[in-house]
């Protein structure tokens, strides 16, 4: 493909960008002691290395009584200079920019050392996510924060910074001043637009004079919070108006969502639920009205959709984050037409913002390298070529055939199946899931690339293992459908109708009207089967063996899925414990109290209890003794993202 637009340098201010695709600050865990580190700049050296042409470091809190954890960067003291300095140096040193952000999370507040926070907002309005009740913010108070804002962003340029971002996205302090919903204000800074607006107003200026003419400053906004009391797409619109009469601010970075409520929050980081690139069109409202350089970010995975965006004057520069963090070489493999070989994110989640919400480290479920840059570098080569058979061409095998490979082993991956994917195929089949898929057609091209013998419809025998003659083999045979039984003390009688989860995925099943499922997994299986038979008209009851529906999802995603359940009319039931089923009765445990739960008049009991790992051939291999690795899901079912790491890891140790 042809990019007319994507890799043209733009330049803000006087500094010139060498193309359009930037990583947008996001939340890396990696901050050592309130300041960024070697991991960190390791981290982002990468994405730089890989072309892009601006890094956006996380938000940095400018202020003590913001600083929550040791992992968030801590700019409210000198302390932080030599940590941005190294990340600067590293990214600067493949030609690339590098700005940061200064965020104040207002009546958002987070937990420190496991107790609750003071938060600080504009006036008394509750936090509808996090449950806060801040505290009202005085005159001299909101002063003080302004000069906490431009000494931040002194100190970031003072470390060699190209640039400063301060945040007025998603519900943050800056925007909770803008909106008239949770500002009651009657001073300066409240009772009309202008008094709204001055907070924001009196920090860019103060940022101008600490940081001087010369580096770029910019600000990124929500431009629909997605929140009943959020501001929507018309408020922004005239809030950017205002902000295009500010001189001294360079660029607006626009995305959507807000960190307030939990239906805003599904934005923050949108998932494959969520359409590509839909936030563009508010993007290109903005630039109407806006003489600045506009930005990007939300669902923006491909170079092409990027190079739409642009095309359509929509904006100036796309973000493209969490396509960096699946492939951090994704800009200089479009650059140099090799798109078929970018490892496109899914918009999976899982262990990105999902890390991120552990309060682990980000990485990703097909990139396990993304992340771990300090701790594994690239892969060794192979000291002696091996013969390495891999049994199972579901993620797991997959990635340790094509990592055994990329090493210098000879690699014969074989698969049972017609085609390679394991439960990846099921798992595409999920309403509004089909994009997980993605990470099959990843993975097969990296088959390709390390010259992988691929061999399809071949079930591994004894046989089958002595004419191939491997000296290692790894075995990624996953699992199966798990249905318990009398050994656990499950009483199922003959006439009740039972099908798994997977037969109601892949349509081989027809269920009865009313439905019950038996949700063990707590994930995707059982509200993807509740979706999908709603859809078909059922009448479905969800009987979660845990808390809440999506208990095992990543939290935003757990809000979502709730909310689908909610819309579809299906019934939640939680702290529900299959025991057994009669007739047209299902028989459950409450988890807490230990009385029975029944479920009547049911037609079809849907079983995702989770799964038990196919093993056969571990007794087989031990009795030849060859060396054997077990992976993934027939070491124990898990999800993707282990299997995929143990795929990898295994491979780099054989």
């Amino acid at each position: 493909m042809v990019y007319q637009h994507l890799f043209t340098p733009h330049t803000i201010r006087n500094l010139e960008i060498r193309n359009r695709i930037y990583s947008t600050g996001h939340q890396t865990i990696m901050a050592e002691g309130g300041s960024p580190g070697a991991r960190m700049a390791a981290y982002h050296e990468a994405r730089a290395r890989g072309g892009a042409g601006l890094i956006i470091m996380e938000s940095s809190r400018p202020y003590s009584d913001d600083v929550s954890a040791s992992y968030y960067i801590d700019a409210s003291t000198d302390d932080c200079i030599p940590g941005y300095r190294m990340v600067a140096e590293a990214v600067h040193r493949h030609g690339c920019k590098v700005f940061a952000q200064v965020n104040h999370g207002g009546r958002i507040a987070y937990s420190h050392e496991g107790r609750l926070q003071v938060p600080h907002g504009p006036s008394l309005v509750p936090d509808h996510r996090f449950h806060c009740m801040p505290r009202v913010m005085s005159t001299d108070y909101v002063q003080i924060i302004v000069q906490a804002f431009a000494q931040a962003a002194r100190r970031i340029v003072e470390a060699g910074v190209d640039g400063v971002e301060l945040v007025a996205s998603h519900g943050m302090l800056m925007a909770q001043f803008l909106n008239p919903e949770t500002n009651f204000r009657d001073d300066q800074y409240g009772g009309t637009d202008e008094n709204r607006f001055r907070f924001v107003a009196e920090c860019i200026a103060a940022t101008r004079v600490a940081i001087g003419p010369d580096k770029v400053l910019g600000m990124r906004i929500s431009a629909d919070e997605h929140e009943p009391d959020g501001l929507d797409t018309a408020a922004w619109l005239k809030i950017c108006q205002r902000m295009d009469q500010e001189p001294e601010l360079d660029f607006i970075n626009v995305t959507v969502g807000s960190m307030m409520g939990p239906g805003g929050s599904i934005h923050v980081v949108p998932p494959m639920e969520i359409e590509h690139g839909y936030t563009a069109p508010s993007a290109g409202s903005i630039r109407q009205v806006t003489d600045k350089t506009v930005m990007v970010a939300g669902r923006i995975n491909q170079p092409q959709l990027a190079e739409q965006i642009l095309a359509n004057g929509q904006a100036d520069m796309c973000g493209m984050t969490r396509a960096m963090i699946s492939d951090p070489e994704m800009p200089n493999k479009a650059r140099t037409n090799r798109g078929e070989d970018i490892r496109a994110c899914i918009g999976c989640n899982q262990a990105c913002i999902g890390h991120y919400h552990m309060g682990e480290p980000i990485t990703c479920i097909q990139n396990p390298l993304s992340g771990r840059e300090l701790q594994l570098g690239t892969h060794p080569q192979a000291q002696t070529t091996r013969r390495v058979l891999v049994i199972g061409a579901g993620p797991a095998g997959m990635k340790a055939a094509s990592v055994a490979a990329e090493r210098g082993h000879s690699v014969v991956l074989c698969e049972a199946t017609s085609q390679p994917g394991g439960q990846a195929l099921l798992a595409q089949l999920i309403p509004n899931r089909s994009e997980f898929g993605g990470i099959v057609d990843n993975l097969r091209r990296e088959l390709e690339r390390a010259g992988v013998e691929l061999r399809l419809k071949t079930t591994v025998t004894a046989s089958v293992i002595d004419e191939i003659d491997p000296e290692v083999v790894i075995l990624a045979t996953g699992a199966i459908p798990f249905r318990p039984d009398a050994d656990l003390h499950m009483e199922m009688s003959d006439d009740v109708s039972v099908v798994d989860a997977w037969q109601v995925l892949r349509g081989e099943v027809t269920p009865g009207k009313n439905v019950v499922i038996a949700d063990w997994r707590c994930d995707w299986v059982g509200v993807g089967c509740a979706e999908k038979l709603a859809r078909d008209g059922c009448a479905v009851r969800l009987c979660i063996n845990g808390e809440n529906i999506g208990q095992n999802l990543q939290l935003y995603l757990r809000t979502y899925w709730a909310g689908r359940m909610h819309k579809l009319g299906i019934e939640v039931i939680p702290y529900a414990r299959l025991f057994g089923a009669a007739g047209e009765d299902v028989y459950f445990h409450h988890n807490g109290s230990g009385e029975p739960i029944v479920c009547e008049q049911v037609d079809t009991l849907v079983m995702a209890q989770g799964h038990k790992p196919r093993v056969e051939l571990e007794a087989v291999l031990l009795e030849k003794g060859i060396e054997t690795h077990l992976i993934g899901d027939c070491l124990s079912p898990r999800s993707a993202e282990e299997a995929v790491y143990e795929g990898m890891m295994t491979a780099r140790e054989v």
